[in-house]
C-alpha cells in the first residue's frame, strides 16, 4: 500500500488468469511459457501444481481484498492436458477464496490433440463456461508445417464435441502459413465457418525470437498477400454474421470474450501460475508482476511464499502507450473518461498523440469517444507508437 504518483478515482474490473504451462509438444512458432510434459511414471504433477497455485493465490489475496472477479481464463501450454477432475478441484478452490461475479465467464484453452470423447463435457460439469480451441488450421498440410500434434479429423471432432457441450466457444485460427495461398485460406475459413462458431480468433503467423522458426525460418506469404488474406477473412466472417470487434477477434452478438475485452479496456488481472503476468491498480499506482517462469522453480517458490520474480510500478510516462496498446485494438475504441479513470492521468497526457493520429487519419473523435479508423486498424502499430513516451 505504498504511496504513488497517480490519482485513480475508482478501480477497474478484475479478472484472473491461471497458467498451466505443459503441452504435448512445443510448436516451432510458439514463444509462450510452455514446456513439454514428461512421459512415464512421473507424468504431470497436477496435484502439486494445484497446491502451488493456491499458495500463490493466497499470498496475493491482500492485493485484491474485497474485489469481485469478473472472468477467469485458464491458459497455457495446453490446459486440457489436466484432467476434468483437476479442473474441478481448481475451480472449487478458486471459488472458496475469491468472490466471483454471478455470471463469471470461465474459459479453458483446449487443443484437439488432447481431445477424447466426453472430456469437454467433464470440463463443463466442473464449471467451465467457454472453451477456446487451438485448431490453427483444418488442413493437414499446414498443421504439419506448424508442428501441431492433431490432424484435420481430430480438429473437426473436437469442435463438434465443444459445440454440443458448450453454449459458447472460440476457434483459434492462423493465416499466412508456410506455403499457404489465398485459395487455401478461403477453404480453411469455409470449413471453420461451416461449424457455426460463435467466436473466431484469427492470428497472422509471426516469427518470434527464440523459437524454432526464428532459427529455421519457413517461407511464408509476402506482406501484400497477408494483407489481402486479412481483407478476405473480414469479408467472409462478416458474411457469416461475425463482427470484427477487435483486431484479431470476430464474434456473433453476445459472444465476445469478456476476459480478453477486460485486457483491451485496460482492466486489472491477477495472474497465477508459472510465468503468469499481473496488472493491478491501487489508488495511487498501477503495478505489474511476473511469476517465476520455470514450472519446477515456480512450484518450489509458490509453496514457500516466493512465487514472484518481478514486481514494479508502471511508470507514469509509460501509461499512455500501455493504455493505447490495448484500447486501440478494439473497433469501438475508448472514451476519454475511461482513459482518465483507468490511468489516473489528465487528458493533456494524450492530447498531442490524439491530434497527430487524427491528422494522419488513423483515428476519429466524437463526443468524447475515440475510435481507430479503417486505416488506423490496418496500421495499428503506427497509431500506437504516437503515444510512446518521449
Amino acid at each position: 500500500m505504498r504511496p504513488g504518483l497517480l490519482q485513480l478515482s475508482s478501480l477497474p474490473p478484475l479478472s484472473l488468469y491461471v497458467h498451466l504451462p505443459w503441452c504435448l509438444k512445443k510448436c516451432p512458432y510458439c514463444d509462450f511459457n510452455s514446456h513439454e510434459a514428461r512421459s512415464g511414471a512421473e507424468g504431470l504433477p497436477e496435484a502439486r501444481y494445484l497446491d502451488a497455485l493456491m499458495a500463490d493465490l493466497e499470498a496475493a489475496l491482500p492485493l485484491i481484498w474485497g474485489r469481485t472477479v469478473h472472468s477467469i481464463f485458464i491458459g497455457g501450454g495446453t490446459p486440457s492436458l489436466f484432467s476434468p477432475q483437476s479442473i474441478d478441484r481448481l475451480l472449487g478452490d478458486l471459488r472458496a477464496r475469491l468472490r466471483l461475479e454471478a455470471d463469471c465467464e470461465i474459459t479453458l484453452e483446449a487443443n484437439p490433440g488432447t481431445f477424447e470423447k466426453d472430456r469437454f463435457r467433464g470440463y463443463r460439469a466442473a464449471g467451465v463456461t467457454r472453451l477456446s480451441i487451438g485448431v490453427q488450421s483444418f488442413d493437414d498440410r499446414f498443421l504439419q508445417a506448424l508442428g501441431r500434434v492433431h490432424d484435420r479429423a481430430q480438429a473437426l471432432a473436437a469442435v463438434e464435441e465443444a459445440r454440443d457441450a458448450f453454449d459458447t466457444f472460440n476457434l483459434d485460427i492462423m493465416y499466412a502459413l508456410p506455403g499457404q495461398g489465398m485459395a487455401d485460406l478461403e477453404q480453411d475459413l469455409r470449413t471453420a465457418l461451416s461449424l457455426s462458431p460463435p467466436h473466431i480468433s484469427i492470428y497472422h503467423l509471426t516469427i518470434e525470437p527464440n523459437t524454432y522458426f526464428a532459427k529455421y525460418p519457413p517461407v511464408v506469404p509476402e506482406d501484400d498477400t497477408a494483407y489481402a488474406m486479412l481483407d478476405r477473412i473480414t469479408e467472409m466472417t462478416g458474411a457469416a454474421g461475425l463482427q470484427r470487434y477487435e483486431v484479431s477477434a470476430y464474434a456473433r452478438s453476445g459472444h465476445a470474450s469478456a476476459h480478453n475485452t477486460n485486457y483491451w479496456q485496460f482492466g486489472d488481472y491477477l495472474g497465477i501460475g508459472a510465468g503468469a503476468h499481473s496488472k493491478l491498480s491501487f489508488a495511487h499506482r498501477i503495478v505489474r508482476q511476473v511469476r517465476l517462469r520455470d514450472p519446477r522453480r515456480y512450484m518450489d517458490g509458490a509453496l514457500t511464499g516466493r512465487a514472484i520474480a518481478q514486481d514494479a510500478d508502471v511508470r507514469r510516462a509509460d501509461l499512455p502507450f500501455e493504455y493505447m496498446l490495448n484500447a486501440l485494438r478494439l473497433r469501438e475504441g475508448f472514451t476519454l473518461q475511461q482513459f482518465m479513470e483507468r490511468t489516473g492521468l489528465p487528458l493533456t497526457a494524450i492530447a498531442r498523440g490524439l491530434a497527430e493520429a487524427e491528422r494522419k487519419g488513423l483515428l476519429t473523435q466524437d463526443a468524447g469517444h475515440v475510435r481507430p479508423t479503417e486505416r488506423g486498424f490496418d496500421f495499428l502499430s503506427d497509431l500506437q507508437e504516437l503515444f510512446l513516451a518521449d
